[in-house]
């Protein structure tokens, strides 16, 4: 909205008009923005939601005792603070006539209103069935899938409908028409991998703050022809304002931390776990990352699969590789305290986080 205000004043050429020419002007200032908005929305939201919340979030019986002492009374939803200042800082600093940036919060609203209508659910019958499965992957499916075709009309042709590796700029993997079909499970696979992770009080958006980072990063390097050339990155034209929506998102996700820190005052719900993941996934397609979000989110990937593996394996032999699935689960079996868990996961996300920077090969 600013940036547009600009562009339509600048015959002003004005030293401070200037400022918003600059990405890195812009992005700065959006995290900053979003930030500001979720501390002052923070509370009243969080009075408002226990009001209408009787009790608080669900807690599943199945689930590590102590949640059924500590967790309950907290109330959910809090991924709608996430949400009001994502949007709210990127419409005010983005560039809205840039396709991939309404293509990226199109994709978050609708995992969001996923996200939204199960916790709703869980609320009003005061369990923890939310929206069937089938109905929930079939939106998420399709939200995804018209994603991952309007990202694949604003690439540049060459690399429109392939998979980029990390290292080697050489190496494009042709998928043709199976294109839109990736960018699906990549999308709709990290909306649910944040989803699983996010079940301590901390552990999920500590991980989404730093992937947002390392991709607002990539965002704007790939965006930038001069940039992308000397790191040997394909340049997609156009996502450098990606930039300022992942930046928007790290202030948002800062925001929420203030109030979800140990003990969280509101969890962020399958409004926030969703609408995250998505977000992750559909700016990794739209930057031609997808694989680099893998190392990066590479902590939602274990959980994952450490749920994959746990069905997979009772439903074979009807005994369980962890005591408890998804993996943070498996620690508080054993006896870790909850800060031990979520400090040692962040780490972990610290580590490939840097590890998914190497990929980007800057000397």
């Amino acid at each position: 909205m600013l940036y547009d205000l600009f562009q339509q004043h600048a015959g002003a050429h004005t030293s401070m008009l200037n400022l918003f020419r600059y990405i890195t002007f812009r992005s700065g200032a959006a995290c900053l923005t979003a930030l500001v908005i979720s501390l002052c929305l923070g509370n009243p939201l969080i009075a408002h939601l226990r009001r209408i919340q009787r009790g608080g979030q669900p807690i599943r019986a199945l689930g590590p005792e102590r949640h059924l002492i500590e967790k309950v009374g907290t109330p959910t939803m809090g991924g709608v603070l996430i949400l009001a200042s994502l949007f709210g800082s990127t419409l005010l600093w983005a560039d809205l006539t840039n396709g991939f940036v309404w293509a990226v919060m199109l994709v978050t609203l609708a995992f969001g209103a996923v996200g939204f209508a199960d916790d709703y659910l869980k609320l009003s019958r005061r369990n923890t069935d939310g929206v069937s499965k089938r109905m929930r992957l079939g939106c998420e499916f399709g939200a995804s899938l018209i994603g991952g075709i309007w990202l694949e009309h604003m690439m540049p042709p060459d690399l429109a409908n392939h998979l980029a590796f990390p290292f080697v700029k050489d190496l494009l993997l042709p998928l043709g028409y199976a294109f839109p079909l990736f960018a699906m499970i990549t999308i709709t696979g990290f909306g649910n991998a944040v989803n699983f992770t996010d079940g301590l009080d901390g552990l999920a958006i500590v991980p989404v703050i730093i992937a947002a980072l390392v991709f607002a990063l990539i965002s704007y390097l790939v965006g930038n022809h001069v940039f992308a050339d000397y790191l040997q990155l394909h340049a997609v034209p156009g996502t450098g304002e990606l930039g300022v929506f992942c930046s928007a998102l790290v202030g948002a996700g800062l925001g929420f931390l203030w109030f979800n820190a140990p003990p969280a005052a509101v969890f962020m719900g399958d409004t926030g776990s969703l609408a995250l993941g998505g977000a992750l996934g559909a700016v990794a397609v739209a930057v031609k990352h997808e694989l680099v979000l893998c190392i990066v989110g590479g902590l939602f990937v274990v959980e994952t699969f450490s749920v994959i593996i746990q069905v997979f394996w009772y439903k074979r032999t009807g005994r369980r590789v962890f005591l408890m699935a998804p993996l943070h689960h498996h620690f508080e079996k054993k006896g870790w305290a909850e800060s031990k868990i979520v400090i040692r996961f962040w780490i972990v996300s610290i580590v490939l986080g840097l590890c998914g920077l190497a990929t980007l090969k800057l000397r």
